[in-house]
């Protein structure tokens, strides 16, 4: 199904969240001497666009889920991942992490938006009528204006290299 353009906001974040994944996976495993400008890289995606996303989801998305009974427990898994997944980020922040630690975050986070774009946006899109998307739209527009909007370059440490 095609994404409604009231949540494709939130679908570019997935996006670019999605991107840093694949290019932990690519890399993996991660050399220890890297995992410095990794975790460098995705505390910068946390506080830049991630933390904004995750409280916009909370705010405005999930508790509209939360109207149809059938979506309680998707959505309970879902705010499990987002306190799992705000701990990793800390541990980012906090420049505590492991090369396994930087594994294992993009796993995450990949399972966890491949979960929201395909079971609850989807879902979504069949149970709300259009002025209810629009609703959601607008409330999403004015919460993440603080978020960044493009892809950061990564830093030369966690460019891909061509294969040999």
């Amino acid at each position: 199904m095609l994404r409604d353009k009231n949540l494709i906001p939130l679908s570019h974040q997935h996006q670019r969240a999605l991107a840093l994944c694949v290019r932990i996976d690519r890399a993996s495993p991660i050399a220890d001497a890297d995992v410095a400008s990794w975790q460098a890289e995705i505390a910068q995606l946390f506080k830049t666009e991630i933390a904004i996303h995750f409280a916009a989801e909370e705010e405005i998305i999930f508790p509209k889920a939360q109207h149809f009974a059938e979506m309680n427990p998707l959505v309970e898994e879902l705010l499990f991942d987002h306190a799992a997944l705000r701990a990793a980020f800390e541990v980012a922040v906090a420049q505590n992490m492991s090369a396994q630690d930087v594994s294992a975050i993009a796993q995450r986070l990949s399972t966890h938006i491949r979960k929201e774009e395909r079971q609850l946006f989807e879902r979504l899109q069949q149970l709300l009528n259009t002025a209810e998307l629009a609703s959601i739209g607008q409330k999403l527009e004015s919460a993440l204006k603080d978020a960044e909007q493009s892809c950061a370059l990564p830093i030369e440490a966690t460019r891909l290299r061509p294969a040999r």
